[in-house]
């Protein structure tokens, strides 16, 4: 008979891996929607009324109404926009402070407690992929989705074929547990299926996801449920952000902090506490067993 003493059983096998999960807009950089009217010369608020409004009140989602509207403004109200467009965009986008350096940071820390760990970084984004893939941020990705174009002959979006609904994000996080390179290329569905934990590349408790609102909350509410971390950020001077949309922060979320990736600030210090966090379990469980 085997003593509890000599049981080598694992409640949760850990694999040596975590995955840090970002959104883009308001979370890593500034507004990539606001951001590229205004860059187009358009006023984002009268944008809204004027051309989304309307199709929201006609029963679209927000997400095809943006689009929709943005590919109807192209070449008409304002000048063609591209794939190019899109990425010179992005090429002039600043992230937030201290985000160039926040790879190399957790990385560096993780390894401190768990020298063998692969600490991966990945975004989802009901955002532009395009704008996103062309910052100088997105060499440090191991995975980026957003909202996708088809682009015409010209080079000009002409319909969007990709789209992340915010309801749709956990279905990615559940592409990175169950291992990107094995499903990205089969059908959405499969990723919902159970696997052993031992066969999971990266389980749901050894993510962290950073959101900046109720976008998120669906990411939030998985991982919390899953004992993952997830961390909400919020620009200074809008504590009404979070209130205004109903979201029960003491519930499905472990902190909200000012986007602030500087070393030392409070949004670091919890990304750093959670990776530590995460890499002790990996560490213990990676512990030869004792009789």
């Amino acid at each position: 008979m085997t003593s509890k003493h000599t049981d080598t059983t694992r409640t949760h096998p850990e694999t040596p891996r975590i995955a840090l999960v970002f959104d883009f807009d308001d979370t890593l950089a500034p507004d990539t929607w606001d951001g590229l009217l205004s860059d187009l010369g358009l006023d984002p608020d009268e944008f809204d009324r004027k051309h989304i409004d309307p199709l929201l009140q006609d029963g679209w989602s927000s997400i095809p109404a943006r689009f929709y509207a943005l590919v109807n403004a192209s070449g008409t109200q304002v000048e063609t926009i591209t794939r190019e467009r899109l990425a010179a965009y992005g090429r002039n986008l600043t992230p937030y402070e201290g985000v160039k350096d926040m790879f190399s940071l957790l990385r560096e820390r993780a390894a401190r407690i768990t020298p063998e760990v692969e600490v991966l970084f990945y975004v989802v984004s009901s955002g532009f992929a395009d704008i996103i893939r062309a910052t100088d941020i997105a060499e440090h990705f191991d995975g980026i989705w957003g909202c996708d174009f088809h682009f015409g002959a010209n080079g000009e979006i002409e319909f969007p074929k990709v789209i992340v609904e915010h309801t749709e994000k956990p279905r990615y996080l559940h592409l990175v547990e169950k291992g990107v390179n094995k499903y990205q290329d089969r059908p959405a569905y499969e990723v919902f299926r159970h696997l052993p934990e031992e066969e999971l590349h990266v389980p749901l408790h050894q993510m962290i996801y950073v959101g900046d609102g109720s976008s998120d909350v669906a990411c939030f509410v998985l991982l919390t449920s899953h004992h993952g971390v997830a961390l909400g950020v919020n620009k200074p001077g809008a504590p009404v952000h979070w209130g205004k949309d109903g979201i029960d922060t003491e519930e499905r979320i472990d902190d909200i902090a000012a986007p602030d990736y500087t070393e030392g600030s409070e949004l670091m210090r919890s990304l750093c506490l959670a990776v530590d966090s995460i890499c002790s379990r990996i560490a213990i469980a990676g512990q030869p067993d004792r009789e």
